[in-house]
């Protein structure tokens, strides 16, 4: 579409482009997002996620993806928080167990972690950085939360990573039984896009 305006998402994840540009249709119906991948778009190498908040790591997801392409970029970092343990995983989140993306051992660890805590005290939050950084140097962070329970023991088939035992407030089911498209709807990563949502006519139309 001749004068759309175009963005890359900092992912390689297709699915990951195609809900987030479902999230933004609303403010920029004409919105061109694009993978790191997309043909025509020059390399982006990888980034080491070493910054110590979620903020910290989607923007330097973003600045390499606008670096490299010389497009506005949006990126996201995400993770649970669990009270008791003081807000960790939180950006540990993804390897936890030591093993990155290891979803069923990041999760049997935690559990096994809070076996003896009480429900009454097993309060968790998914976290979520969204951001965005523009070719002229402008960067802008907008964060969503998921506020929850963690139950004894996974739960459904649905969702991925720690889904399976976060009951988010006002239910009684976890993510992981709930379809996607209810997951979506309240999720983390949903409130932060919608957050960074109000800035994007403004910035990218």
């Amino acid at each position: 579409m001749s004068g759309a305006p175009r963005a890359v998402l900092a992912t390689r994840n297709a699915h990951k482009v195609g809900e987030i540009a479902a999230l933004l249709a609303g403010p920029l119906p004409s919105l061109e997002l694009l993978a790191l991948d997309a043909e025509g778009l020059p390399a982006v190498p990888d980034v080491v996620e070493s910054g110590t908040t979620f903020a910290a790591n989607s923007l330097l997801k973003a600045r390499a993806a606008c670096a490299a392409t010389g497009l506005p970029a949006l990126a996201d970092d995400s993770g649970l928080c669990v009270d008791v343990l003081g807000g960790a995983p939180g950006v540990f989140s993804a390897r936890w167990s030591g093993r990155h993306g290891d979803d069923a051992a990041n999760l049997s660890l935690l559990l096994a972690q809070l076996a003896d805590v009480p429900d009454e005290e097993r309060g968790a939050s998914f976290v979520c950085a969204a951001a965005l950084v523009l070719p002229g140097g402008h960067e802008e962070v907008r964060s969503g939360r998921l506020a929850g329970s963690l139950a004894r023991a996974p739960r459904g088939a649905g969702g991925f990573g720690y889904d399976p035992a976060v009951v988010p407030e006002g239910e009684h089911r976890t993510l992981g039984e709930m379809s996607a498209a209810e997951k979506n709807a309240i999720s983390h990563r949903a409130r932060a896009f919608a957050a960074l949502a109000g800035s994007l006519p403004r910035l990218l139309g």
